[in-house]
């Protein structure tokens, strides 16, 4: 499977980034072509993700693809941004304004119409600040109506571009509408369309004390509905976007079978915000944990892990990690 991976990330990896604490951001900003050239010094590095507005637009596309050529890079997928934008701050596509449900199916459909210019088919859709922070706060009812129309809409745009969903429990919001992979794989099973699709980010999956394999899995029951991978870390009490395997190595080497055991074959692609480190340096490290971990799994016959799974004892599970790890 190793050989086959195309390992893309994030393009604000290599910048500056800020936080609630340190709003200027703990690094010097850097131009979209810095950017570039800061993500060509990774060597394993076989495309890039594009964040609307911050690199890629209506007006700039042709800057885009000539970057995108001169580095030769993939474009893996368009973020579109509704959450960063202030107009989007109380919700997009669940907003109670129908004028900003009008905009955030605009701003899809728009980036739907740029990324086939940059041999792209798939946006991201990381809907933030659709939730609710208090009781009494959401009429539950209306918000879903409103999704299931929205992403509807824009599905029925352009049926080459697939519209990837990324859910997350909560952050910004305390509540997010899209909070875990039952929720989102309930809302694409309702609509039935097929380029409505999910972005398993790791980390999310985490976050929510969900096992990100099963997740997989699910994706693969429910229509092979698992259009694009996020891969970070953290501790499980919150988004923190670190460097792969640095907590969850186990778990990892199980996603990683999952994804192969599911023909997964989409994007490997990094969502990480190396605030105070090295961008370059985080980007590097974790594609070749990845691929270390890849290959650590080939080194044992998947049907060996199979018959452990079938036959569902804890201890002999323990011993195949410590196998496929320190090669026991």
């Amino acid at each position: 499977m190793a050989a086959d991976v195309k390992f893309s990330t994030t393009l604000g990896i290599f910048g500056n980034q800020s936080d609630r604490w340190c709003n200027s951001g703990y690094k010097m900003d850097k131009s979209v072509e810095e950017l570039f050239e800061a993500a060509s010094k990774v060597e394993e590095l076989d495309g890039v993700e594009l964040f609307g507005t911050w690199h890629i637009n209506e007006t700039n596309v042709d800057t885009i693809k000539t970057l995108v050529k001169k580095y030769n890079f993939g474009v893996s997928t368009l973020i579109v941004d509704l959450f960063v934008n202030p107009k989007y701050g109380s919700g997009s596509l669940a907003s109670s304004d129908s004028k900003i449900r009008k905009d955030a199916i605009a701003d899809i459909k728009k980036y739907m119409d740029i990324a086939p210019k940059l041999n792209c088919n798939i946006l991201d859709i990381w809907l933030g600040q659709d939730g609710y922070d208090y009781p009494f706060q959401a009429d539950y009812l209306k918000a879903w109506k409103y999704l299931f129309d929205g992403f509807s809409e824009c599905a029925d745009h352009n049926k080459k571009v697939k519209l990837s969903i990324e859910y997350k429990i909560r952050e910004p919001r305390n509540h997010c509408y899209l909070a875990d992979v039952g929720k989102t794989l309930a809302m694409l099973e309702r609509l039935g369309q097929d380029n409505l699709g999910v972005t398993m980010d790791v980390g999310h999956g985490f976050f929510a004390y969900e096992s990100v394999a099963e997740s997989i899995a699910l994706c693969k029951i429910y229509g092979n509905r698992l259009f694009h991978m996020h891969f970070n870390d953290n501790y499980g009490f919150a988004d923190d976007d670190l460097m792969v395997g640095a907590f969850h190595m186990q778990d990892y080497l199980e996603l990683l079978y999952w994804l192969k055991k599911t023909g997964y074959k989409g994007w490997f692609s990094l969502d990480q915000f190396p605030y105070r480190d090295d961008g370059i340096g985080a980007c590097r490290e974790s594609i070749r944990m990845l691929k270390a971990l890849l290959k650590a799994l080939e080194s044992v016959d998947y049907k060996e892990i199979e018959k452990v799974i079938a036959r569902g004892d804890a201890t002999k599970s323990i011993a195949l990690i410590r196998k496929i790890i320190f090669k026991e």
